[in-house]
């Protein structure tokens, strides 16, 4: 896959949370020293793929994937199709597949994030949980509702994967700096993490591209797509 350009645009996220045009190269390659500092130091190390990988697809749901749905929706119709793409290979070589969407509940009593983070969901919104259509989802496809930012997180996930004899878990979706980021992390200790560079994004690019060298040199590897397909077409 062709690598992209230092001072491109990304594909994905919303227009307002761009880094400036001027800053993103010397960003990018600041990014990149940072990376070559934590290899000297000893971290950063290829966990690579165990015998028994599974697909976790966060939050693709229309919630996120509609654009007109701000703050939560933005442009992430490219992280849909590298996920369709991963899905394809996924089905074919009879890895188990997750996927996760929120558990919204309107009787939920408030929280203190809230105060952080005003919420705009309504009852009339609930619909807007159900997975991404394109994803194109099958009955024996599991779905985990969850409350929280980590699919681990007061979930079965865990139980689910062992039970299954899960050693690799490839985490796609929506957002890098958040579900995904704290799904990677819950995941770490215990299972492979692949992270396909293509099929995870965000809104905000700056949160994007940190929290996506912080899983490399900490939580798991990040990979080119093409790559992760091809390591699960060797397990048909």
């Amino acid at each position: 896959m062709t690598t992209e350009s230092q001072d491109a645009a990304p594909a994905f996220g919303s227009p307002e949370l761009r880094i400036p045009d001027a800053l993103r190269g010397p960003l990018k390659e600041h990014i990149e020293e940072l990376r070559q500092r934590y290899l000297d130091m000893g971290w950063g190390g290829r966990g690579g793929f165990g015998e028994k990988p599974a697909l976790v697809v966060i939050d693709l749901a229309l919630w996120w994937t509609k654009p007109d749905k701000p703050p939560m929706g933005s442009h992430v119709d490219p992280i849909v199709e590298a996920t369709c793409v991963l899905l394809k290979a996924a089905r074919a070589a009879g890895i188990p597949i997750i996927f996760t969407t929120y558990d919204y509940d309107p009787a939920d009593p408030p929280t203190p994030h809230e105060r952080k983070c005003t919420p705009t969901i309504t009852p009339q919104d609930a619909g807007l949980m159900d997975l991404d259509p394109r994803l194109e989802r099958r009955d024996d496809e599991r779905i985990i509702r969850k409350k929280y930012a980590s699919a681990f997180k007061n979930t079965n996930l865990h139980e689910n994967l062992t039970t299954l004899g899960v050693d690799t878990l490839i985490v796609t979706g929506v957002s890098t700096s958040h579900c995904i980021y704290a799904t990677a992390r819950d995941a770490a200790h215990t299972f492979r993490v692949v992270v396909p560079k293509q099929a995870v994004g965000e809104r905000c690019e700056l949160l994007h591209e940190v929290n996506m060298l912080d899983i490399d040199i900490d939580l798991g590897d990040v990979m080119e797509l093409d790559e992760v397909v091809g390591h699960i077409q060797a397990q048909d």
